[in-house]
């Protein structure tokens, strides 16, 4: 029983069917952020991960789904979304998956993660305001957010522990700016290209804590064909679980 603050509850899944995935049938809903972060994060078994905002606990249980044997803590501020995550961590029997009630800019692990990750809040203050109040916590940010959030989760890395995010190809400079502000360098940026000969509207940055390469560009992933189509390795990782390295 999640709770009487969320009305309704919708049973879902991820990767396929191997991952249950209830979440509220309104307000913020996952997309394929989370799914394409998880298969970005390059922990190996025993290790430990930390994720931001965590909602539903999408990332999270996705990375655990692909790699067996992690401790994952996810910080959610809000009370009745940490109850969702929590609630599907248990129903997918991953005992080592713990949610933190707690606003990341507050949280004092220092040097406690092998690798640290978010989909921060990115939409500035143009735009409609969505009259959900949860959703819009989850996508609207001030200009100065994602310097808190690199800073937050960077304090809580071990040293040459990785830092990754996710968002709008728009805001790559000041996600650049953010990371290495807060002590992670060797920036590599991989952009997820909607189809063939079209921009990329979203992008992945993982940073090093105390990195000092210079940047790569990768060539990034395309996810779809030309018919609409996920394509083949879009399609692995999305309902398959496969791993995209950043490498």
């Amino acid at each position: 029983m999640i709770g009487p603050a969320i009305d309704a509850m919708q049973e879902g899944s991820l990767l396929g069917g191997r991952v249950r995935h209830a979440q509220p049938v309104a307000g913020h809903r996952t997309g394929l952020e989370p799914v394409l972060l998880a298969a970005t994060i390059p922990a190996r078994a025993g290790q430990r991960v930390l994720e931001g905002g965590t909602c539903s606990g999408a990332a999270l249980l996705c990375l655990a789904a692909r790699v067996p044997g992690i401790t994952g803590v996810g910080l959610e501020r809000d009370k009745t979304m940490a109850e969702v995550a929590r609630a599907n961590f248990a129903a997918n029997g991953f005992a080592d998956l713990q949610i933190v009630q707690a606003d990341l800019t507050t949280l004092r692990q220092p040097d406690t993660f092998d690798h640290a990750f978010a989909n921060p809040p990115w939409h500035g203050a143009a735009g409609t305001e969505s009259p959900d109040s949860l959703r819009e916590a989850a996508r609207r940010g001030t200009p100065a957010l994602l310097g808190h959030w690199a800073a937050g989760l960077a304090q809580s890395l071990r040293w040459h522990g990785t830092l990754t995010l996710i968002f709008a190809t728009a805001v790559l400079p000041d996600a650049l700016a953010a990371c290495a502000g807060a002590g992670c360098g060797s920036p590599t940026v991989a952009p997820l290209w909607p189809k063939a000969g079209r921009a990329a509207k979203l992008t992945v940055l993982r940073t090093v804590k105390g990195g000092r390469a210079p940047c790569r560009i990768l060539p990034g992933l395309l996810l779809h064909e030309a018919d609409g189509r996920f394509t083949e390795i879009a399609e692995s990782i999305l309902r398959g679980g496969a791993a995209l390295p950043l490498d």
